[in-house]
């Protein structure tokens, strides 16, 4: 039997190449073939060496350059013909990131497979927006959902925003309209406090906040373009940078 590569499944942050994990960015360094998400920055393909091969598996408009089902299989192929395979995804591979479905498959063929965490989109966009996910005076709870699946008006998000709760909702963008309504049907108050984090931790990041039942105006407002991460929940009133504000007015 021909040695096998490993599959790396690697996490490569929300954006900034700062916040790489060492192991991630030593793994891009020396990677020979990266298999790579829409969704990395350049800078980060960058660190790659000059002579490696980097495939895109680009995700637009829902639909990906290759079906999950044929990513998976890319990767198998790769690693059965002796090469290390990096998997380079936005993000944590394992929150929304598909590396849970890869990694079965992987282990089903018997392939070697090692998973690098990195900092996930809600951590990361959250941290440079200076918003706290969990506070101790507003939320103790905190849930990630997509906002972007299949029935998503029948799903059950009881519970999971309200008084003590942040709910985090990744991919929501385009379907602002519906979260906004599901919420409300669901009993939140319109007025419960949101921020849209768009481009978390790179230079063009920009931080819009407003109320739940204004959250479809303003997400066409200000033309939010993916990546963008929804946080609804009292945290997003409180920020650490609102918080200097408020402090400065109050000693004027």
């Amino acid at each position: 039997m021909s040695h096998s590569g490993t599959i790396f499944l690697v996490g490569a942050g929300p954006g900034d190449p700062d916040l790489l994990t060492i192991r991630a960015a030593r793994l891009i360094e020396r990677a020979r073939v990266i298999v790579h998400d829409g969704l990395v920055d350049p800078a980060i393909l960058a660190l790659a060496r000059k002579d490696a091969e980097l495939i895109s598996v680009a995700k637009r408009r829902s639909h990906h350059t290759l079906p999950q089902e044929e990513i998976s299989d890319l990767l198998v192929r790769i690693a059965r013909s002796g090469e290390d395979v990096v998997r380079l995804k936005g993000g944590d591979p394992f929150i929304f990131g598909r590396g849970g479905e890869e990694a079965e498959v992987a282990h089903a063929a018997g392939v070697p497979v090692e998973v690098v965490p990195g900092i996930s989109a809600a951590n990361g966009a959250a941290a440079a927006a200076q918003i706290a996910l969990t506070h101790r005076e507003a939320s103790s709870i905190v849930s990630f959902v997509a906002g972007q699946c299949k029935g998503l008006k029948d799903q059950d998000w009881a519970g999971l925003a309200g008084k003590g709760r942040t709910l985090v909702i990744y991919m929501g963008v385009k379907t602002a309209p519906q979260i906004a309504e599901k919420l409300i049907e669901d009993g939140l108050a319109p007025d419960m406090p949101v921020a849209v984090i768009e481009n978390g931790t790179r230079p063009e990041m920009r931080v819009l906040r407003g109320l739940l039942a204004g959250l479809p105006e303003l997400v066409e407002r200000e033309a939010v373009v993916s990546p963008a991460l929804i946080v609804i929940g009292e945290v997003t009133a409180r920020d650490a940078a609102a918080l200097a504000r408020q402090a400065q007015e109050a000693a004027r």
